[in-house]
């Protein structure tokens, strides 16, 4: 447990790597690879495996260029110039053009996107979609610039191994640095952050988000970060920077931009599912808030807030301990196999209640994405103002006020 001066100087440290004017974008592929959860024979070869990896991977990678209107205040007139670079990826081609992913924070207040390739040449782009929650974007660009371009492709994130090689490819500090490449293995598959609203602070939801000490950088985030077969693991969005901290980097898992990068594209704006529960890990809570279980890991309730989940039977101190069949020990699991279902699915939850073992079935709800506040893991009215109910589904309470926005 940190302390709380230590906390607050922590917040101040943490980079979403596009509060700077240099921006970072992704590179998302919209299809999975074939899954390979075996283990990596790297032994005489790991430079090899990586500058093959590499080859594969950063043709496809581009930097991209915000422009914004700016104005000035003396003479009271405006111009479009650049405000920011950062990183994508293609990972989508039809008979007109090329579709890259990146931060949505990248091309967030654009009044003209472009993209460049890896032989310098500045092609103007156009954003298809943008989903602020999960700080995911599409763009497209002619499919004649980039037509001997191979789109990457994603490994299955769930089956990232602590350990393995980690490889992140980007534009860090702009384009004089463009396809820089650096290396250090994955950290933490699911790592539990907290997403905040950066002027306020309070907290949104908590994401599960894989670190890496590979070196980021202000304007790598949304490029790729690839596993030592040339697939992308996940999109670097964040790191934390403070004199204390170094190595502590972060990537929204391929599994999660493969879904939204797919919604974007087809329709240009994401949908989230929402559970409608506010709910813990039960590892991370106090002793004296657990409930009394035979069980040891799931999702404790705090409460059903939805219609949906009261509906489905769920009451407060139920330990959630699988969905759909899957093992549910945290959070993590918890919103790993919330963003496979739909608005409308209906989701098998198995949990304790006491030491009664319970079946319920639950109607999975949608996340109101006027609320710029929502959870993808909330059903919440607009109009809720109670300060006694969290309207989040939460998973890292011994965090407490130590988080950082990843937008």
């Amino acid at each position: 447990m940190m302390s709380q001066r230590h906390v607050q100087r922590m917040k101040k440290c943490f980079l979403a790597l596009s509060s700077v004017s240099t921006f970072l974008c992704l590179s998302p592929v919209v299809f999975h690879a074939e899954a390979s959860a075996q283990s990596i024979a790297i032994s005489g070869g790991y430079t090899n495996n990586i500058t093959d990896a590499v080859k594969r991977v950063k043709p496809a990678v581009m930097g991209i260029v915000n422009y914004a209107q700016i104005s000035n205040n003396i003479t009271q007139q405006t111009k479009i110039e650049p405000a920011g670079v950062g990183t994508g990826v293609l990972f989508y081609k039809d008979s007109e053009y090329g579709y890259a992913v990146t931060n949505n924070h990248v091309v967030e207040g654009s009044v003209k996107v472009s993209a460049v390739l890896e032989s310098g040449k500045h092609i103007q782009a156009s954003v298809v979609g943008t989903d602020p929650y999960t700080d995911l974007a599409v763009i497209r660009l002619p499919v004649t610039e980039v037509r001997g371009i191979q789109p990457v492709t994603f490994c299955n994130s769930n089956d990232l191994i602590v350990g393995e090689p980690a490889i992140a490819i980007g534009t860090p500090m702009g384009l004089d640095f463009a396809d820089s490449v650096t290396a250090g293995i994955v950290s933490a598959a699911k790592r539990i952050m907290p997403v905040s609203e950066p002027e306020t602070d309070q907290v949104l939801d908590y994401q599960a988000v894989i670190q890496t000490d590979a070196a980021i950088n202000p304007g790598n985030s949304g490029g790729p970060l690839v596993n030592i077969r040339g697939q992308v693991m996940g999109i670097n969005s964040s790191k934390i920077v403070a004199p204390e901290f170094e190595g502590m980097g972060f990537a929204i898992p391929s599994n999660e931009v493969v879904t939204i990068a797919n919604q974007l594209l087809k329709t240009g704006h994401a949908i989230h599912p929402a559970l409608g529960i506010e709910g813990y890990s039960l590892a991370t809570l106090p002793e004296q808030w657990w409930p009394d279980v035979p069980v040891d890991y799931g999702v404790w309730v705090k409460a059903a807030i939805s219609p949906e989940a009261r509906a489905s039977g769920l009451q407060e101190n139920d330990v959630i301990v699988a969905m759909d069949n899957h093992p549910v020990k945290t959070m993590a699991d918890l919103r790993t196999h919330l963003f496979q279902e739909h608005p409308g699915d209906v989701a098998q939850l198995r949990v304790y209640r006491g030491s009664r073992e319970l079946n319920l079935k639950l109607k999975i709800g949608k996340m109101d994405t006027k609320l710029t506040t929502a959870s993808p893991n909330s059903i919440i009215p607009s109009s809720s103002s109670d300060d006694d109910v969290d309207p989040f589904l939460q998973g890292a309470p011994e965090y407490g006020p130590n988080f950082w926005s990843t937008r």
